[in-house]
């Protein structure tokens, strides 16, 4: 099946001139996040659930069969505005999505653990799952090594698209990232930033399953 294409807000596309795997540092949407970077929370109406849940469901097709288990009708609904223009969206204080701006909704990766069909995926190797955690943008080597360049063949992600990452011989996801290239173009190229992190295992969000304050 395809999935939808959303072209990157100005700010995600800064942030990927950050370091990627390879280098010694790293860059991430929430490298520093917690209570202290909400500039404001409020409850949110009812026609704008319906919004945020419509287009959570544009996005991500495979979900709307459990959309009244993640974000029930009857839920105190909530969105948080944090510093660098992103917003995300909770149910009862805990953060199931954000965005940039107007741009693309991206998971919290509990709810894509919970929900790992829920998005298309792409695997790095054993070697880059280390800069992967330190909030590093993935280059296209990390994601065609011998060991996952088949299964990046078998299952096409186009350009623009937020995605999942898994490691090598690993299910739970470890990272959400937002593709540079197509996985056409990551093989064939080879060589650059293929996919930029936004969010990671133990980074500021990882940490704060609760958004309260």
């Amino acid at each position: 099946s395809r999935f939808p294409c959303f072209r990157a807000p100005l700010e995600l596309v800064l942030w990927a001139g950050g370091a990627s795997c390879g280098s010694s540092g790293g860059f991430s949407m929430f490298k520093k996040f917690g209570s202290d970077e909400v500039r404001d929370k409020s409850k949110i109406k009812s026609s704008q659930q319906r919004g945020i849940r419509s287009a959570i469901i544009e996005q991500f097709p495979k979900l709307e069969p459990y959309m009244e288990q993640v974000m029930p009708k009857k839920a105190e609904v909530q969105v948080a505005k944090c510093e660098g223009k992103i917003s995300v969206v909770m149910v009862d204080d805990q953060p199931l999505f954000y965005c940039v701006r107007d741009g693309p909704y991206y998971p919290a990766l509990r709810l894509v653990h919970k929900y790992p069909f829920m998005m298309p995926t792409m695997r790095v190797d054993k070697g880059a799952i280390k800069f992967v955690l330190s909030g590093a943008n993935i280059m296209c080597p990390g994601l065609t090594h011998k060991n996952v360049v088949e299964e990046l063949k078998a299952n096409p992600v186009p350009e623009n698209c937020p995605v999942a990452i898994l490691a090598e011989d690993k299910e739970a996801a470890l990272a959400i990232g937002h593709t540079q290239m197509s996985s056409e173009e990551i093989i064939s190229v080879n060589k650059n930033i293929g996919v930029n992190v936004v969010h990671h295992l133990n980074d500021g969000l990882w940490k704060c399953p609760k958004l309260t304050g």
